[in-house]
């Protein structure tokens, strides 16, 4: 597969939309908010693309705009917009959490407020198929009106739940305002997440009596998925990912990675206990998006026309070829002399080792 930059670029149109919408995108000097300014300087159906980041980032053609998405003056830079699609987040699972929620919920209140009095007619916000939960009685696929069930428990999610929250609030307030938000599935394609950390370790955790289920997006299927909501091709709330979806034991055959069972109190526990203790970025709500299945269906883009570029197989692929090299256990990156000197499957025995060690210690002091 040719790289996420060189695919999702169309051939350069002669001229530019003399009736398209502007289009601003926050977040638009790396990631998705990035490849989606590229795709739009050059399509013929866009009248200007502005871009937005805390630096100037490389999209010829783009107006940059360099402020702070929580800086009231974004309202200014917004005059002539019609669309913001808001990309401006921090994912980074290195972030200080109570810091990244401060900055993810007042940013997107912030270019949501603004959107309004600049007089932008829609706003596109992008989450995660993560809102639904991963419940065992969870329907396969899940309809995209099923009701988000996700607790605050894992990476982002909070975050993603506020945003939500405050996308479907805005039009109450703003009347005349839309927000359209996009759900994708596991994020694939330059990206670093508890989830495609899991594919770093030498070993697939599995919870004993579990039912996995993967479905993956690659951020160029995303990309294109923005793009529809950005012409107003879609409303609402959609899901974004390939069809169908992996079977754990699928995904076993396919990365050829052998997997390490562990009863659910080990493996919750261990995880609880290693995050609490500083060393791994993952909570333990992270690990119930591999044991339970939240796969989702994609129908209103479906029924739009979209159609994702990349299958499930392809994009593990991808994640896999871009993994290479790297060792993580329960989230934690792992340095070349530590994967070395533990091995392959000692690295995940060892940090669980860790956590029972630490609560042995506790339990003789008596904490």
């Amino acid at each position: 597969m040719s790289s996420p930059e060189s695919s999702v670029r169309p051939e350069r149109s002669s001229s530019r939309a003399a009736s398209g919408p502007v289009v601003a995108v926050t977040g638009a000097a790396s990631g998705v908010g990035r490849l989606l300014a590229l795709r739009l300087v050059e399509s013929d159906q866009v009248k200007k693309v502005v871009a937005i980041d805390e630096r100037r980032g490389d999209v010829p053609g783009a107006t940059w705009r360099v402020l702070d998405v929580r800086d009231p003056v974004i309202a200014e830079r917004l005059r002539g917009v019609d669309v913001v699609v808001h990309l401006g987040l921090d994912l980074d699972l290195e972030s200080d959490p109570k810091a990244r929620t401060a900055f993810n919920v007042r940013g997107t209140q912030t270019v949501l407020t603004a959107a309004a009095a600049a007089g932008v007619r829609r706003v596109v916000l992008c989450t995660s198929a993560m809102v639904y939960g991963a419940e065992p009685d969870n329907d396969i696929p899940l309809a995209e009106d099923a009701p988000l069930r996700a607790t605050a428990e894992a990476s982002f999610v909070g975050d993603l739940l506020e945003i939500e929250r405050l996308g479907k609030r805005a039009p109450r307030a703003h009347p005349g305002l839309n927000v359209t938000i996009l759900r994708p599935a596991v994020l694939v394609g330059g990206t670093d997440t508890a989830l495609t950390r899991y594919f770093e370790s030498p070993r697939l955790l599995v919870v004993a009596g579990s039912r996995p289920c993967w479905q993956f997006c690659h951020v160029e299927d995303l990309v294109t998925a923005l793009e529809y909501a950005v012409l107003e091709k879609v409303d609402g709330e959609m899901a974004v990912g390939c069809d169908g979806w992996l079977e754990q034991e699928e995904v076993e055959e396919l990365s050829g990675i052998r997997r390490m069972e562990l009863p659910p109190a080990i493996a919750l526990g261990a995880a609880s206990r290693l995050h609490r203790l500083g060393l791994t970025p993952s909570p333990a709500g992270d690990l119930t998006y591999t044991m339970h299945p939240w796969v989702v269906s994609g129908s209103r883009l479906h029924e739009a026309g979209w159609r994702p570029h990349w299958t499930n197989e392809e994009v593990l692929a991808e994640l896999l070829e871009e993994v290479t090299g790297r060792n993580s256990v329960v989230g934690r990156r792992l340095g070349r002399k530590d994967a070395a000197t533990l091995g392959a499957a000692g690295a995940t025995v060892a940090l669980v080792g860790t956590a029972a060690m630490v609560r042995r210690a506790r339990k003789r002091r008596g904490l």
